[in-house]
C-alpha cells in the first residue's frame, strides 16, 4: 500500500467481504458472518443493512435451529430480485442472451438465429447492431418485469484482449483488431472468449461439483478451450489462452487449410462442420445418425476423437491438467467421442498410468458460454456491491417482479 486507504475503500472492501461470506454460506446471520469476517457486529449491522435496502441481500426468516441464547437469529441470503447479469455469446450461427441472478439462476435464455461469418454480408458492424437491439430488447422486457440489471457481458469466438476489449482475431466470424463497445444500453460492458466463458459456468453451476482443476473444451463450427486450474480461470497473457482448435495435428501440405489461415489446425477436422462432411451428413442429421449406429457418422467422430485426444494430450503433458470437460456439440457426442479419446490420452499422456484423465460431458450444453457470461457480470456486483448500491440510490424504488413476470 503506498497510501492511506480512507473510510470509503474500507467500507467497500468490507460490504464486498460481509457479501462473499452470505454467498458462501446462504443462511448466516449477522452473528454468524461476524464470527466468520472478524467484522464487529455494528459493522455487520450496518453493511447487511445497506446491502437490504439495495435489494443485494434478503431476510429470508429466522434460523434454525434457534440460538440458545438471546433473540432467534435471522437468516440472510443473495435476493432473487436483486442485480441480474446478461451475458450475450456472439455465436458464428447465433446470438443467444441470458439473464441470471446473483446466485446464478437463470432467469431468461433466448436464442437468435444468425449467420455471422465474414463475407457474408455480416460485417463486425451489422453483427454489433444486432447485438445493440437485442440488449435493447432484453433490458426493455427485464425493466418490464422489474428486473435491475447491473452489467452486460459478451461471450466471442476468438482472442479477446482483455485490457482493451478489442477481439484481435475472430477467424470463423472473419473479424480482426474490432473494438467492442464499452457501453450498450446504458450499462457497462465486458468481453472475454466464449470458451473460457463456457469454463466459467461449468465451474460455478455445472453439475461436477468439487471438479476444481480442468480443461473445458468445447465443440462448435470452432473448438476452443478454457482453462480452470485451482478453482480459477487461467486466462494467460492479454487473455489468449486456449485456442486448441489451432493446434495442429496434420503439419503436411494435405492439411486443410483454416480459417485462421495455417493448415491442419484441430478444428479443421474436428469442428462441427468437418465433422458433417465427413459422415456425409447435413446439419442437425448427425445427432440421429449416431444414435441410429450409421457406421460412417460412428467413424468420422471416432476418428475426430481419436485426433481430439492427440492435440489434448500435448496440453496434458505440458500444463498437468486432471479432468477434461467436453462441452458444446461435444457434449451430446460424448457417448462416441470420449472412448478413443480417452484410449489417445491413455497412450500419449505420461503420468496416464498411475493418473488416468476422466473425459466428462459437461452438463450445461451450448447455453454455457451465455451462462458464464451472464454470471460473469454479477461476479462483478458481488465483488464490488458498494459500486451497484451507489448507483441503486440514485434509482427510483421499483416494484419486485413475480416470477411469471421474470419469465416471459
Amino acid at each position: 500500500m503506498s497510501s492511506p486507504v480512507g473510510q470509503i475503500d474500507i467500507r467497500r472492501h468490507n460490504s464486498a467481504l460481509v457479501l462473499a461470506t452470505v454467498a458462501a454460506s446462504p443462511g448466516v446471520s449477522r452473528a454468524g458472518i461476524a464470527e466468520r469476517t472478524g467484522l464487529t457486529k455494528t459493522t455487520v449491522s450496518m453493511l447487511v443493512e445497506r446491502l437490504l435496502s439495495a435489494d443485494v441481500l434478503t431476510e429470508t426468516g429466522r434460523q434454525h435451529p434457534a440460538p440458545a441464547r438471546g433473540r432467534p437469529a435471522t437468516a440472510l441470503d443473495l435476493s432473487p430480485t436483486g442485480p441480474h447479469g446478461l451475458g450475450v455469446e456472439i455465436g458464428v450461427d447465433r446470438l443467444a442472451l441470458c439473464l441470471t441472478d446473483l446466485a446464478g439462476r437463470v432467469r431468461t435464455y433466448r436464442t437468435l438465429p444468425g449467420d455471422h461469418r465474414g463475407g457474408r454480408g455480416a460485417d463486425p458492424a451489422r453483427v454489433l447492431e444486432r447485438v445493440r437491439g437485442a440488449v435493447r430488447r432484453e433490458l426493455g422486457r427485464a425493466a418490464a418485469a422489474g428486473v435491475p440489471v447491473s452489467g452486460v457481458v459478451l461471450a466471442v469466438p476468438g482472442l479477446v484482449e482483455a485490457a482493451t476489449g478489442t477481439v484481435r482475431a475472430a477467424p470463423n466470424l472473419g473479424w480482426r483488431d474490432v473494438r467492442l463497445p464499452a457501453v450498450l444500453g446504458g450499462l457497462p460492458v465486458s468481453a472475454a472468449n466464449e470458451a473460457d466463458l463456457a469454463a466459467c459456468a461449468e465451474l460455478w453451476t455445472g453439475g461436477h461439483p468439487g471438479l476444481r482443476d480442468f480443461l473445458y473444451v468445447s465443440g462448435e463450427i470452432g473448438v476452443g478451450a478454457g482453462l480452470v486450474v485451482d478453482g480459477a480461470l487461467f486466462p494467460g497473457s492479454h487473455g489468449f489462452a486456449g485456442e486448441i482448435g489451432h493446434v495442429c495435428v496434420d503439419p503436411t501440405d494435405a492439411g486443410a487449410r483454416c480459417r485462421c489461415g495455417a493448415r491442419g489446425c484441430l478444428e479443421t477436422v474436428a469442428g462441427r462442420e468437418a465433422l458433417q462432411r465427413a459422415a456425409g451428413v447435413a446439419t442437425g442429421e448427425l445427432g440421429p445418425r449416431l444414435a441410429a449406429g450409421d457406421a460412417r457418422a460412428v467413424g468420422a467422430v471416432r476418428a475426430a476423437g481419436r485426433l481430439l485426444g492427440t492435440a489434448l494430450a500435448s496440453v496434458v503433458n505440458a500444463v498437468g491438467v486432471p479432468a477434461v470437460v467436453l462441452g458444446g456439440d461435444y457434449a451430446r457426442l460424448e457417448p462416441w467421442l470420449r472412448p478413443p479419446l480417452e484410449g489417445e490420452l491413455a497412450a500419449r499422456v505420461l503420468t496416464a498410468r498411475w493418473s488416468p484423465v476422466p473425459v466428462l460431458p459437461g452438463t450445461l450444453g451450448r447455453e454455457a458460454p451465455a451462462r458464464g457470461a451472464a454470471q460473469s457480470a454479477t461476479r462483478a456486483t458481488l465483488a464490488d456491491p458498494e459500486a451497484y448500491v451507489a448507483a441503486r440510490r440514485d434509482q427510483p424504488t421499483r416494484a419486485s417482479p413475480s416470477p411469471s413476470s421474470l419469465r416471459r
